[in-house]
């Protein structure tokens, strides 16, 4: 009634006084902050990205925002704030020699740019009106090149809102389009063309195979001392003989029959292709526990990835207890009431088993590690309680001891964690080699690339870089810096981005989907798959909605990173926004990934999302990568022949997202 009234009286040429809209000024430490960034590395409220009191050229500030390195936090504001404020420079405990920049960025246009600014700076002061404004940015660019420390501080960073508003993520609303067509129900193997294993250890293999069920399995040429179920698909037991052995695989249902040749080699490396399967981190991080393991195990057969060679269920941080058992090694804590029976169930759906642990005392989590500073290796109240002070390799270890243990509940793969050193992983290599098991060893993260050639020779993959985030700016730093990195994979020792980022993911935030576009999410598997990386399901198998599903399970994708040769894609092209990854293949084709990364980077702007990002078309110029004459060009995702092309190839390439092709010369 009021309203129409100030109504009337407006018309009739009245001045009245319309009451002012509330606002609230927010402390962005008052904000899941950790939901807002965008960046691989940690973001702290309160507090420095070290997680110390925020310190700026002596000035000490109880509010704020600590980042580490390049850092990008990004809100939608819709409209609903009137302004930011805050004070920025380098952390007095931050690096002494990088100059960083600080950037606000509101709908493209830049209104804050801080110059460069080094440790012992004054802080500057930031204040810049944002009425209107649909999307923030908050940028932090330093060219760290991997050195420690780089510390940057958003001190007194404010927010002012209009009522009760409060900023939320960037939305991720665009169509999660569908490009692969449905499994057919005629039986198709779709099992890697090679595996691997030692003398004399136990033996796990399934056919993974797609088409309609009950189907039989067959195999000829099984080397002895092998059995094969017909009913599951699954081959046990020990061989003792080393060499090569040809086997014809068969699968066969109502429809019809497919074969398949497998190369089995009994020597003395194992992983001749790269893992695929999942790991419980990202899904659940410190929350995972028994039923969980189960109910992934489960859900990646109900779901039928297994069907696809997803192999791996991965235990990660948060497993361990204390030690003892006949071997004095970690054994499972309450979470875990009845862990050899859920190996053995796990092995029993075909499927294989793997734990985290690490050589430091503490693991990240706050568990027992691989070593001590007790004779016995006991872990005592104090410790758990100041994990982060034991975060080191203590005096007495236990490698062989914990080794033993897992070969004994069958364990297929360890997850080697924390920084790991020369010495620490060979002890463990060593240690897994005598357990009497093939274990997978994988060891995280950041490996430092210096030592390249020691993790080939004592691992079968390695972490190349920090922990992956959901976002773009991590993809892109996981993975499409990893040309230098490439012509160190191969059989028997694997590049490893880390985990992949689609579906559900909890990364330092509850589980929530996957912040990368549907186009992103392409660009990850297709270009994970070029590298020839472990393919590691990040998300609770049982919430995998369609799309999601439908990207793991594209058999002409897995097979590229399942091949035989196991060459990692190389970059041969990056000119204006597009990048071009090749890989060569066993059969003499070869996959191609054409990227549209636009301009990623070399803007303040381009680290954001603003939502009005289009599509480029390209030539694709055969000449420019070095291939010349015909070729038979095959859309990978599409699993759609798009005829035999003479030089060049042209395409739309939509905006960080990619068209992989296969090429077979003519």
């Amino acid at each position: 009634m009021h309203r129409v009234i100030w109504l009337i009286l407006i018309c009739c040429g009245v001045q009245v006084s319309l009451p002012a809209q509330k606002t609230q000024a927010i402390w962005l430490d008052d904000l899941p902050i950790k939901s807002f960034s965008e960046g691989i590395p940690a973001v702290l409220p309160k507090t420095t990205a070290a997680g110390d009191s925020m310190l700026i050229n002596g000035r000490y500030f109880k509010h704020g925002v600590g980042v580490n390195a390049t850092s990008i936090l990004a809100f939608f504001l819709e409209g609903k704030a009137i302004e930011f404020s805050a004070l920025v420079g380098v952390d007095d405990k931050g690096n002494k020699d990088l100059p960083h920049t600080f950037y606000v960025i509101a709908d493209r246009k830049i209104l804050f740019d801080s110059g460069e600014m080094r440790w012992g700076d004054a802080p500057k002061p930031v204040k810049v009106k944002l009425e209107g404004v649909q999307r923030l940015g908050l940028l932090v660019k330093v060219h760290d090149e991997g050195r420690t420390k780089v510390y940057s501080n958003w001190a007194d960073a404010q927010l002012v809102m209009l009522d009760n508003h409060l900023p939320k993520n960037i939305p991720n609303t665009d169509e999660r389009y569908i490009l692969t067509p449905p499994t057919a129900k005629f039986p198709k193997i779709n099992s890697a063309k090679v595996f691997g294993a030692t003398p004399n250890n136990p033996f796990l293999y399934t056919i993974a195979a797609t088409g309609e069920r009950p189907m039989s399995f067959s195999a000829k040429g099984l080397p002895k001392g092998l059995s094969l179920d017909d009913k599951t698909g699954i081959i046990t037991g020990k061989v003792a003989q080393r060499g090569t052995y040809l086997v014809t695989l068969k699968a066969k249902n109502a429809l019809g029959e497919a074969t398949k040749e497998l190369k089995i080699k009994i020597g003395d490396t194992i992983a001749l292709t790269p893992p695929i399967g999942w790991n419980g981190w990202n899904s659940w991080a410190r929350n995972i526990d028994q039923q969980k393991v189960i109910a992934s195990a489960d859900a990646m057969v109900k779901m039928g990835l297994n069907q696809h060679g997803w192999t791996y269920i991965n235990i990660d941080d948060a497993w361990q207890g204390k030690r003892g058992g006949k071997f004095n090694a970690i054994q499972p804590n309450d979470k875990f009431p009845k862990f050899t029976e859920m190996v053995d169930y796990i092995h029993g759906l075909g499927l294989k088993v793997g734990v985290y642990s690490t050589p430091m005392i503490t693991s990240y989590a706050g568990y027992i590690g691989g070593s001590s500073d007790f004779e016995n290796g006991q872990i005592t109240d104090s410790i758990i309680a100041n994990k982060r002070a034991f975060r080191y390799v203590g005096k007495y270890r236990f490698e062989t001891n914990d080794a033993k243990q897992f070969a004994e509940w069958g364990i297929d793969y360890l997850k080697y964690d924390w920084r790991i050193e020369v010495p620490s992983a060979e002890r463990m290599s060593v240690a897994l080699k005598q357990s009497g098991r093939d274990i997978l060893y994988s060891i995280s993260n950041s490996a430092p690339f210096s030592h390249v050639k020691d993790w080939v020779r004592l691992t079968n993959s390695y972490r190349t870089g920090p922990d992956i985030r959901d976002s773009w700016n991590s993809l892109f730093v996981s993975a499409f810096t990893l040309d230098k990195w490439a012509p160190y994979g191969g059989p028997g020792h694997w590049n490893d981005p880390d985990m992949m980022i689609v579906g559900n993911v909890t990364t330092g935030t509850q589980l929530h989907p996957t912040r990368l576009t549907p186009d992103e999410q392409y660009s990850h598997v297709s270009l994970f798959s070029l590298l020839a990386t472990p393919l590691l399901i990040g998300c609770p198998i049982e919430q995998l909605d369609a799309f999601t599903l439908n990207l793991l399970t594209n058999d002409e994708v897995i097979e590229i990173d399942q091949d035989p040769l196991g060459k990692s894609a190389r970059l041969v092209w990056n000119k204006d926004g597009i990048q071009i990854w090749l890989k060569p293949l066993e059969d003499g084709s070869y996959a191609v990934g054409l990227f549209n990364v636009g301009d990623f980077g070399k803007t303040p702007e381009s680290y954001f999302r603003w939502g009005e990002e289009t599509s480029k078309s390209f030539t694709f110029d055969f000449a420019n990568v070095g291939m010349k004459g015909k070729f038979r060009l095959r859309d990978v995702w599409r699993q759609k022949e798009l005829g035999i092309f003479n030089g060049s190839f042209i395409t739309d390439i939509r905006h960080h997202g990619v068209v992989m092709l296969r090429m077979f010369p003519k």
